[in-house]
């Protein structure tokens, strides 16, 4: 059996959030940096296994004071805990869509999440490398993680909302075959 490594192109990948913000309204945000690697058996994604990892130190949300703020001991802590992580554990289908299962680590602290996965195809680039792409979709509290800051408003409510939904559009790049025994 052939196991079918790819390399996740982050020149053509994108990484992003969203928060919501004094209960109205929302907040975005990527990571600049990350990396990851998928090994697909016999090149069969929906067998294989995803390895990723995110530079905490590269947050952006377009506001200098912001990005400060969640680099801190607040939030990501990036002088102690300077990298996220998330290891694929198992692949299993739900209708027509691919689920990812496996551990996400944010400040030290690791959880299970399922990335939702589609699918959008192959081609070969202009240099002959074939190419995946996949839009993965999935939504955690952040609290779970440790990220537990906040501010209650004197209207009602809190300043930074639990839910943070991520996304990331990937295009990953076949590297060369290796046997698998």
């Amino acid at each position: 059996m052939a196991n079918v490594r790819w390399e996740i192109d982050s020149s053509h990948s994108s990484l992003h959030f969203s928060v919501r913000h004094l209960v109205i309204a929302k907040v975005r945000g990527s990571f600049e940096r990350w990396s990851g690697t998928i090994q697909a058996p016999d090149g069969d994604f929906s067998k294989g296994t995803v390895a990723v990892t995110i530079d905490a130190s590269s947050i952006a949300t377009g506001v200098a004071d912001r990005d400060g703020h969640l680099k801190s001991p607040d939030f990501f802590d990036v002088a102690q805990y300077p990298e996220l992580r998330f290891v694929g554990k198992r692949v299993q289908r739900s209708g027509s869509e691919i689920e990812v299962v496996g551990d996400l680590t944010i400040k030290g602290t690791t959880r299970e999440v399922v990335l939702r996965v589609e699918q959008h195809g192959q081609t070969k680039d202009p240099w002959g490398n074939l190419r995946a792409a996949f839009t993965v979709k999935t939504s955690i509290d952040r609290k779970d993680f440790g990220l537990t800051w906040n501010q209650v408003l004197e209207t009602g409510g809190v300043m930074v909302g639990d839910r943070v939904d991520i996304e990331a559009d990937i295009e990953a790049v076949k590297q060369v075959e290796a046997q698998v025994a």
